[in-house]
């Protein structure tokens, strides 16, 4: 049998192909392998989202750690990857396991791990699962009966989307969100968090709010590109502000009033801005390495401090674990905050927005020229390079041995190598552009920065052309 191995977050594989029933059982025997070794009388909280199979495969997971000896408090449903990691907290689990792929292509499921304390599980209990993982599942699967499990107590089956709904209500002001006149939109693009908001919010506009295991051929990551309908909406000028969530609900993706994508960059920005001015919260501040050097800017300017920490989430997590943080955000549309779980979470961090929109009485676009006017205007594009393997590798030494030294026009004044290689050409840190090669697809990921849309690609496009030269 194939390694099973767990990369930025999670286990991940095609269904059907390496993503199998058997390789679950595999996965989820390690798990409570694990859990056992840890605790005399675990409790794991799964649940699956809206992907082909998910209830087979989170059937498999709760056979499998009953069967163990763990017990298993198990959704009947999709849920979201933060309903998972609240329902960790609030039913006191050691551990929280949620079958699914994020925003991958539809063709993709994963299995995905979090810790009691509500966020990725820490990367070296990670690593220690994957290490005892078996090369074969010892469990007859066929031989357990869900009825049986449920009847002796080993599994109970658990409400965690209502659980969630109810901590939404706690803490938010939805009553002004609702009553404020803004014209809503949400894109659920087929994802986990479309009840959610449909129970919240049944008057506002929805799109892909529909269950759909294929997701309409399109991979369930909330960037621009993949947005052409909500776009073409969100253009007609009808509308206050569009909220999009991925596949498991917990990345995040938004429009403003004129027709404009605003990309998590400026969502955590955003985010900053209203918790500190506006709520008077503070806290470090602590975010990705493909991050926008702005953040430094404002959390200069609101005497907060900052640090900067490898891609993946769970960095981040382990941060929030041990300090005081106001946020916690990547690039890719993952943010946490304050008061909240250390986990990403998409329609909350939508639902704060909202929030500062209905307060303030101001659109987006008047409450990031407030941000403008503290660390000036930018823009930000990302270029996926589908690339062989060979080229892809050759471009990886040629940026750890320092061969770039300019872009085109571009000239680097200076690298920083936290996690890829981020190469400034402006003193200011005005414009950049960082090079990553993905550990999960065959891809290499270039990241840039200017005062414009089209100053960015324009790096992006001189870099293209340089990397592939």
């Amino acid at each position: 049998m194939n390694k099973i191995k767990f990369g930025t977050d999670g286990w991940r594989a095609i269904i059907a192909k390496d993503f199998t029933v058997e390789n679950v059982a595999r996965v989820a025997e390690g798990t409570a392998s694990w859990l056992l070794s840890q605790s005399k009388q675990p409790v794991a909280v799964v649940g699956h989202d809206c992907r082909f199979a998910g209830e087979l495969f989170a059937e498999t997971v709760a056979k499998v750690l009953a069967s163990k000896g763990v017990k298993v408090l198990l959704s009947r449903g999709f849920v979201s990857t933060p309903m998972i990691s609240l329902g960790a907290v609030k039913h006191g689990c050691n551990i929280g396991i949620i079958l699914t792929a994020s925003h991958n292509p539809p063709s993709y499921n994963g299995f995905k791990l979090k810790g009691a304390f509500g966020g990725p599980l820490i990367p070296s209990d990670v690593q220690a699962i994957e290490d005892i993982i078996p090369e074969r599942s010892t469990i007859d699967l066929d031989k357990i009966s869900m009825t049986e499990l449920e009847k002796s107590g080993m599994v109970s089956i658990v409400a965690l989307e209502d659980e969630y709904i109810t901590h939404v209500e706690k803490n938010f002001d939805l009553d002004a969100i609702r009553n404020s006149g803004l014209k809503l939109v949400y894109d659920a693009m087929y994802g986990a968090g479309q009840n959610v908001v449909k129970r919240l919010f049944p008057a506002i506009t929805m799109l892909h709010c529909d269950y759909n295991p294929g997701f309409h051929g399109q991979a369930p990551e909330p960037i621009h590109k993949n947005l052409k309908e909500l776009s073409q909406l969100m253009s007609s000028g009808k509308f206050d502000c569009a909220l999009v969530t991925d596949g498991d609900a917990d990345r995040i993706g938004m429009y403003d009033n004129q027709g404009n994508f605003v990309d998590s960059h400026h969502i955590i920005l955003l985010l900053i801005h209203y918790l500190h001015k506006y709520k008077g919260m503070n806290g470090k501040v602590c975010t990705a390495f493909s991050t926008t050097p702005k953040v430094e800017a404002l959390c200069k300017q609101y005497g907060l401090s900052l640090e900067t920490v490898k891609i993946g989430f769970k960095y981040i997590c382990e941060i929030m674990l041990k300090e005081d943080v106001l946020l916690g955000g990547e690039e890719s549309g993952g943010i946490a905050i304050k008061g909240h779980i250390p986990e990403r979470d998409g329609i909350w961090m939508g639902l704060v927005i909202w929030e500062f929109m209905a307060k303030s009485g101001k659109k987006l676009p008047e409450l990031i020229d407030e941000l403008y006017a503290i660390v000036g205007a930018f823009a930000y594009e990302r270029s996926d390079l589908h690339l062989s393997e060979e080229v892809k590798q050759r471009i990886v030494k040629r940026t750890s041995e320092g061969f770039y030294t300019s872009f085109g026009p571009y000239h680097v004044k200076w690298v920083e190598d936290i996690d890829g290689y981020k190469y400034f050409f402006k003193e200011d840190k005005s414009e950049w552009l960082l090079i990553r090669a993905s550990g999960t697809e065959p891809v290499l990921r270039t990241y840039a920065e200017a005062a414009s849309k089209e100053g960015a690609f324009a790096i992006l496009k001189a870099a293209e052309a340089t990397l592939l030269a």
